[in-house]
């Protein structure tokens, strides 16, 4: 048989107690769902502010470390989860006092549907979080009881009414019930007034802020609670107060820092100041008006000088030597050749031409005159003249040159004096401006930070905005109708198949061919059917008596036992009508009776009944001589044995018999049996063992074996 069928057999068999189980359940759910508590959940989402946009883009504190924090999302979400927050909100809403109608059940809160109003003031804490028991009477009087308590105070509606630890004024809610036709005043309600600290863990556990996205600066707020309205009025009233705080906070740090900005400018002004008149004075001292180009004016001047100087140097070289030269050939004045490069003045030039045409001239007397002549002697003492004057001139102009260049020696030293302290001038000057500079630039950022925070402080705005405001929900989020009676048919399906398979496998009966061939060697011979009408009884065994002979168990002169483990009743329908069926085919059939069952259906002739106690003390050899006696007139002999379990004769008789049939019923006989079957058949060498599986493939649905068992119980 295929397996999956074989699992699938319980299933089918317990379809009937499966719908049964889901309709109850389903049942169970609905009227669980009549009596729970809805829970309704409201949500509001709330944008942050952007730093890129807005005031805060000014980036106001950006340069102060107590300020310097952008808006991060999980910051902001603790923020909104504090305690702090969360206070201011239920400070402004009418949570702190439930009432409710009292049920049979379950007690259902009005909140706003509430017909009468009440009011108290508790002198002590101990008032607080106790459930009063509050009988209105009729529209004047009422009944007020202590928490755990069957005394009862009378009171007047609008009237005051002393209690424990405070006092209540209970009256009608005028408007409510004027918006209603028919309200309901005369019932029995509770009411409580919360301490804070239990309203705060009353929403806490409900209250959930979570980001829509790591890197989305949108959060969301969602409340869970009975009443739809509470749900929705608190989501937007915590996103109310965190926008309303936010820009009180950012109020209260802009105006300190206006102040705390003010008191550094006018601090920073008088240091700048200072160091004005500090450098003003250090000027006047060291006569600096500008010290970078008067520092470049005497370096160009002494560049000047050098180079004049040089020049100078050159000259005066020239002419020194030009000087030393002539001063050494005086005497033959016209025989040298002086290089006047050195010596430029136009009169020399002029000289040494008059020179050179007298001597010139002079050449030409003396090819006529004598040297004495008078008119030699006159050239001569021109030339002398102009030759003496030449020396002079050139002695002078080195002189003159001598003096130009000590004079400018003089004025380079003198220039050159400027720069000395010039560096700790500059030192000190550098010094005093970088001060100078540190304040002009503390002094401006300051100025600039104040007119922001100025800025920030009348701005009374925040970038922090509600984009979807709670809405009162209409249709609770918990329990949800559906998914619960779905869930509950389900968990009823699941639960009758874990029942139903639990007693399958804690019964472990046979059930069919598989079970035995898995747990045993021994072979099946026939698979007997359950058969509802008497016509089918006959062609089925019939069937199985040709099956029988064909499988060669049924030869000439042979003994076929027929038992069952537990009781004989369980084999006794499958021995009469085999025999029958053998008789049928026109054998003639001895029946040996180990139970006197078959007396009634056989006749005596044919029929031997070892059921007395005598049979007891026989021998298996005495048995074996008396049949082999009686099987001298039959071709085949059918013994319809004892139960294996509690018959004395039964393995006797299997042990006389050709071949051994055991009957097993799908239905009641254990698994375990197969096994002990097998156990007897090595243990006593039981000749031809065969099994025979009764109401093979019967799965009888649970009604049927409840209609059973209470027949059976009713018999009793």
């Amino acid at each position: 048989m295929n397996e999956n069928i074989r699992i699938l057999k319980p299933f089918f068999r317990g379809i009937p107690i499966i719908i049964m189980v889901m309709i109850l359940s389903v049942l169970a759910a609905k009227k669980y769902l009549n009596y729970v508590t809805p829970m309704y959940e409201s949500t509001a989402k709330l944008k942050l502010a952007d730093v890129q946009e807005g005031v805060p883009s000014a980036n106001l504190f950006k340069d102060f470390d107590i300020f310097a924090s952008a808006n991060k999302i999980a910051t902001e979400i603790e923020v909104l989860k504090s305690s702090l927050l969360i206070d201011k909100a239920l400070v402004e809403l009418p949570f702190n006092k439930e009432i409710y109608r009292k049920g049979s059940v379950r007690s259902v809160e009005l909140f706003n549907n509430s017909p009468i109003l009440i009011d108290a003031t508790f002198s002590s804490d101990k008032g607080l979080n106790k459930r009063y028991g509050l009988k209105v009477l009729s529209n004047n009087e009422f009944l007020f009881t202590y928490p755990d308590s069957e005394r009862n105070i009378k009171g007047i509606l609008g009237k005051p009414l002393k209690i424990d630890y405070g006092t209540i004024l209970v009256r009608l809610n005028e408007e409510y019930i004027k918006s209603k036709k028919e309200v309901k005043i005369a019932d029995d309600y509770e009411f409580e007034y919360l301490s804070q600290a239990k309203l705060m863990d009353k929403i806490n556990k409900e209250l959930d802020i979570v980001a829509v996205d790591k890197d989305v600066p949108v959060i969301r707020i969602n409340l869970k609670s009975n009443i739809p309205e509470k749900a929705s009025l608190f989501v937007n009233k915590l996103a109310e107060v965190y926008i309303r705080d936010y820009i009180e906070g950012k109020y209260k740090a802009a105006d300190t820092t206006v102040d705390f900005l003010k008191g550094e400018i006018t601090s920073s002004n008088e240091k700048l100041t200072k160091s004005e008149d500090n450098i003003q004075n250090f000027r006047d001292k060291k006569n600096i008006i500008n010290l970078t180009q008067e520092t470049e004016t005497d370096l160009r001047k002494i560049a000047q000088l050098k180079i004049e100087k040089t020049n100078l140097k050159m000259s005066l070289d020239a002419i020194k030597e030009l000087n030393g030269y002539i001063d050494s050939g005086k005497d033959n004045y016209l025989d040298l050749a002086a290089n006047f490069e050195a010596f430029t003045d136009l009169l020399s030039t002029e000289m040494v031409k008059n020179m050179k045409a007298l001597q010139a001239e002079k050449k030409d007397l003396l090819l006529t005159y004598t040297p004495e002549n008078d008119k030699v002697k006159i050239i001569d003492s021109k030339i002398k003249d102009l030759t003496d004057y030449q020396i002079e001139s050139i002695k002078n102009t080195e002189k003159n040159l001598q003096v130009k260049y000590n004079e400018l020696s003089s004025q380079i030293g003198q220039a050159e004096q400027a720069f000395v302290g010039l560096p700790e001038k500059e030192k000190q000057l550098n010094i005093l401006n970088r001060e100078f500079n540190l304040y002009e630039k503390n002094y401006n950022f300051l100025n600039e930070k104040r007119i922001d925070a100025e800025i920030a402080k009348s701005a009374k705005i925040a970038f922090h905005k509600i984009i979807t405001p709670g809405d009162i929900p209409a249709s609770p989020v918990s329990p949800i109708r559906a998914i619960i009676i779905i869930v509950s048919a389900i968990m009823g399906m699941f639960g009758s198949l874990v029942l139903i398979y639990a007693v399958h496998f804690a019964k472990a009966k046979v059930n069919d061919i598989y079970t035995i061939e898995k747990n045993s060697n021994i072979p099946v011979a026939l698979a007997t059917p359950f058969i509802k009408n008497k016509e089918e009884i006959r062609e089925t065994f019939l069937q199985e008596a040709m099956q029988m002979d064909l499988k060669g168990l049924v030869g000439e002169k042979n003994i076929l036992a027929i038992s069952s483990f537990d009781k004989s009743s369980d084999h006794r329908f499958h021995s009469l009508n085999l025999i029958n069926s053998f008789r049928e085919q026109g054998r003639k059939v001895l029946v040996i009776d180990a139970t006197g069952e078959l007396e009634v259906e056989n006749d005596k002739e044919d029929y031997i009944d070892f059921s007395e106690a005598k049979y007891l003390s026989y021998t298996k050899s005495a048995f074996d001589n008396l049949i082999k006696e009686q099987m001298e007139d039959y071709e085949l002999c059918v013994v319809h044995n004892q139960s294996i379990k509690k018959g004395s004769l039964s393995l006797v008789f299997m042990s006389l018999a050709n071949q051994n049939f055991v009957v097993l019923d799908s239905r009641q006989t254990a698994e375990k049996i197969i096994l002990k079957i097998e156990l007897l058949k090595e243990e006593y060498n039981l000749p031809g063992m065969w099994f025979i599986l009764n109401k093979t493939g019967y799965n009888p649905s649970i009604f049927s074996s409840l209609k059973k068992m209470y027949r059976q119980l009713t018999n009793k």
